[in-house]
């Protein structure tokens, strides 16, 4: 077994590096890493159901779908992530207890008592602070995990406040928990850096564990990954299952209620009503609408140069983009 402590901060790559190392790399690993602000989203999940979009574009927060199941997560430095690769036994899927049990030795070790708790949460005093997730690829099992050490609690729940709209999807919901960070439950302070280092040194010093460095090919496989994949909206966003969208709110100039269907995290159809006014056809701005990407900034580009106030009397880019 190798171990591999992944030093960069970048969402992207960091997703794209578990599915070169679990699909492509012959060898089992253990790696730590670390995420810059990021919402991670299951493979099965609504990415616009699970996350409040307007802070997550305020504060350049990355959204990225990761290739295992399970709800969304909200990484950040404080934040600590472990991967365990190998050969997928007879009963490894889903056998959460053998995954996280590492940790939990590791943190009594620090005079913590932590515990795995359902299906795949482990908690302090009956409070989470990691998520864990499996997927199973080649022959090959990936479990991978959260470990919330000091993270900005109040960025988590704002980022994964669900969207006010209501929307009716066939994806995966989240489970919400109450959390805590690590850092809370120590009997001496200490930084991220320091706990990874010591978590780093607690698996180097298992049996039959040796350093691995990723290679120039190894960065440059995962880098292609992130080209074609982990860095496109198409896998992030748009490969969201299909979902049924509704948002209304009343304006000075009369209520507007926006109904849509998206495939692909695409608009397939599309209704605006309400008891405003206008010179032209709601319709019209219907079909402008039909077959954009439902995110903000292919709307946008679509409304440069349109007067909303032909349709909607009265009515604003930013205000159908609320809406939207």
């Amino acid at each position: 077994m190798y171990l591999l402590y992944n030093d960069s901060h970048d969402p992207a790559f960091n997703l794209a590096l578990e599915e070169y190392a679990l699909t492509k790399m012959n060898v089992d690993i253990i790696m730590l890493w670390r995420n810059a602000p990021a919402v991670i989203i299951g493979q099965n999940q609504n990415a616009i159901a699970e996350m409040d979009l307007d802070y997550i574009r305020e504060n350049d927060i990355k959204v990225i779908r990761r290739q295992s199941g399970g709800g969304a997560v909200f990484h950040d430095l404080g934040n600590i992530n472990f991967t365990v690769i190998h050969a997928a036994g007879e009963g490894d899927f889903n056998n959460y207890g053998k995954f996280t049990a590492p940790i939990c030795e590791f943190l009594n070790t620090l005079g913590v008592e932590a515990y795995l708790h359902g299906r795949n949460d482990l908690l302090i005093d009956g409070l989470k602070f990691s998520g864990n997730a499996q997927a199973v690829r080649v022959g090959r099992i990936m479990h991978h995990g959260t470990l919330l050490f000091n993270a900005d609690v109040t960025a988590l729940a704002k980022s994964l406040r669900p969207n006010p709209a209501k929307i009716q999807s066939k994806g995966i919901a989240s489970v919400k928990s109450r959390i805590t960070n690590i850092a809370s439950h120590l009997p001496e302070a200490m930084t991220v850096e320091g706990f990874l280092d010591k978590l780093y040194a607690f698996f180097r010093g298992q049996e039959g564990i040796e350093e691995y460095s990723l290679t120039d090919a190894d960065r440059a496989a995962t880098n292609e990954l992130v080209r074609v994949k982990y860095g496109t909206w198409e896998w992030n966003i748009g490969n969201s299952p299909p979902y049924q969208y509704n948002k209304s709110e009343y304006f000075p100039f009369g209520s507007v209620e926006v109904s849509l269907n998206a495939k692909n995290s695409v608009i397939d159809e599309i209704a605006i009503r309400g008891d405003f006014f206008g010179v032209q056809d709601i319709s019209g701005l219907e079909g402008l609408l039909c077959g954009l990407p439902h995110e903000k900034a292919a709307i946008e580009k679509a409304l440069a140069g349109v007067n909303l106030s032909d349709y909607i009397s009265g009515m604003q880019p930013e205000q159908l983009l609320m809406l939207l």
